[in-house]
C-alpha cells in the first residue's frame, strides 16, 4: 500500500487533487491517476496534478498533469490557477508566479486571497487559429490551439445532446491525438454562455483553456469585444485580450488535504 498525500483544489468548481513532487510515487502514475480520481472508489477529481517546487531558467515550478482517464494532457487552465494556490499559501509574500507546463511556462498574478479562496489572473498566451471555418461532425466549427486543441462549436442553445457530439468529437478522425470540445452560445456583444466537453475527463463544470479558446474563436470571427464575460454552468470567468494575448481571470480555493492509500503495486 502506498499513502500519497494530496491537496484537493477547484477553479470554478473544475476539481483536481494536487500532490507535491516529491511526495509521488515515481512509476505508475497514470494508473494512480485514474484510482485516485474515480469519484466512487477514490477521493474524486477531473485530474490529479503534480507541483515540482524546484525552480529552473526562467521558472519557480512545475506541473504535470494527469486527466481521470490516466491521460497526460499539456495544461490545464484552471488547474494551473490551483497549483499558484497551493504556491501562494507556502510563501504569502509572493504576487507572482511563473509555473511550467506542457504548454510552456505561464505567468500568474495574484489579485486578492480571502482565507483559502484564491482569485488570479493568468498570461494563457497568444492563441493560434488553426481553422477559422471548419465543419467537425457536420457542424459548423472553429479550430485552435491554446496550449492544447480547441474544437468550438458556435450554437443557438443547449437544447441537444451536446454531450454525445462532445464524446464524438474528442475521438473524431480528424483530431489524431484527440480534442477539447466546446458549445458556446453568445448572449450579447460581451458575453458567452459555453458548455464543456474535455479530452480525457468528460464533461466538466468550467475548463480555462475551454474558456479561452472559446472566447478566441468568437474573438477571431469578430461577434464579440475584449474583454469576454465566460458564463460556465460554475461561474464566470474573463478573457481580456492585449495585443493578441489573452489573459484569463478567475478562481482557486482549496477544499481539503488529507491522504489516498493507493493498492497499485509500484516498483520500488
Amino acid at each position: 500500500m502506498t499513502r500519497i498525500p494530496f491537496f484537493k483544489l477547484h477553479g470554478a468548481r473544475n476539481d483536481f487533487l494536487l500532490t507535491w513532487a516529491e511526495d509521488a510515487p515515481a512509476h505508475s502514475l497514470a494508473d494512480i491517476a485514474v484510482a485516485i480520481c474515480d469519484r466512487h472508489a477514490g477521493v474524486g477529481a477531473d485530474g490529479w496534478m503534480l507541483v515540482d517546487r524546484t525552480p529552473g531558467d526562467g521558472f519557480d515550478a512545475s506541473t504535470r498533469l494527469f486527466n481521470s482517464d490516466g491521460s497526460e494532457p499539456e495544461i490545464s487552465g484552471n488547474g494551473t490557477r490551483c497549483a499558484a494556490a497551493l504556491l501562494a499559501r507556502e510563501d504569502a509574500s509572493r504576487t507572482e508566479f511563473r509555473i511550467r507546463t506542457g504548454a510552456g511556462v505561464k505567468h500568474l498574478r495574484l489579485l486578492s486571497r480571502e482565507g483559502e479562496h484564491f482569485e488570479f489572473e493568468m498570461n494563457m498566451g497568444a492563441p493560434r487559429v488553426v481553422e477559422l471555418h471548419a465543419t467537425v461532425q457536420g457542424r459548423d466549427a472553429v479550430l485552435l490551439d491554446v496550449g492544447n486543441p480547441q474544437c468550438v462549436f458556435p450554437v443557438w442553445n443547449f437544447d441537444f445532446d451536446w454531450l454525445a457530439v462532445g464524446a464524438a468529437t474528442e475521438r473524431d478522425p480528424r483530431f489524431p491525438n484527440r480534442t477539447n470540445v466546446s458549445f458556446v452560445r453568445q448572449v450579447d456583444d460581451r458575453t458567452i454562455d459555453v458548455r464543456f466537453w474535455e479530452r480525457g475527463a468528460g464533461q466538466t463544470n468550467s475548463s480555462g483553456t475551454g474558456s479561452t479558446g472559446a472566447a478566441a474563436a468568437v474573438l477571431a470571427r469578430g461577434t464579440v469585444s475584449t474583454p469576454v464575460l465566460v458564463r460556465t454552468p460554475a461561474d464566470t470567468l474573463v478573457i481580456r485580450s492585449e495585443r493578441e494575448v489573452l489573459f484569463l481571470t478567475g478562481p482557486a480555493e482549496l477544499i481539503a488535504e488529507g491522504a489516498y492509500y493507493s493498492l497499485i503495486a509500484v516498483p520500488k
